[in-house]
């Protein structure tokens, strides 16, 4: 139960990150954040969290003595900031953004067996940039070598770009609680990740 997700919002009441129930409420216990009710939108510190009865059937964290709800969201009090709206480049998110697809012929495959491939490559003063990395299998990456694309008689399946997702908010659907959508635009869960 402490490993599951919390919605994190900052002052402005903006979802910024997700965090594990154990954290937040080691924030909510210094004081940096306040548990919010979804229902009735109330702020609650720790002791009047804990004096909220558990409903039946409720997930709760159990102590000697007491019973308390989860925090499903909670709000910073401090802290107004914005999450990064880039995407950091690094090889799990290119694999990510490439959908661990090839992007010469376009199969499918296991992490192991594709490779990152430079569209300039580094010898012709290439960088490692989002618009000149994607993922190739073994063979297109042999194929093409440290050649240009024209050179090599090759062409990628989708133009390289930085991915637009936000980052700040990566759960899986089967861990996202309903109560979020209170805070978090349906919208936002809906947009198509590049693949």
């Amino acid at each position: 139960m402490l490993n599951e997700p919390t919605l994190v919002l900052n002052r402005s009441w903006v979802a910024i990150s997700t965090t594990s129930v154990r954290t937040a409420l080691s924030l909510v216990y210094r004081r940096v954040a306040r548990v919010i009710q979804p229902e009735t939108y109330e702020t609650h510190d720790l002791e009047s969290w804990s004096d909220l009865s558990v409903r039946q059937g409720e997930p709760c964290i159990r102590t000697v003595r007491l019973q308390i709800p989860v925090p499903e969201v909670i709000l910073l009090t401090g802290h107004n900031h914005m999450p990064r709206r880039t995407v950091a480049f690094s090889r799990r998110n290119l694999y990510r953004r490439d959908g661990n697809r090839c992007q010469f012929c376009g199969r499918k495959l296991p992490t192991s067996e594709l490779s990152i491939d430079h569209v300039i490559p580094k010898s012709r003063g290439g960088h490692t940039t989002w618009e000149n990395c994607v993922l190739a299998c073994i063979s297109c990456n042999v194929r093409k070598g440290s050649r240009l694309l024209r050179e090599a008689g090759m062409a990628v399946l989708r133009p390289p770009t930085e991915p637009r997702w936000t980052p700040c908010l990566t759960v899986t659907t089967s861990r996202r609680r309903a109560s979020w959508e209170k805070f978090v635009s349906e919208q936002y869960w809906t947009v198509a990740l590049e693949d």
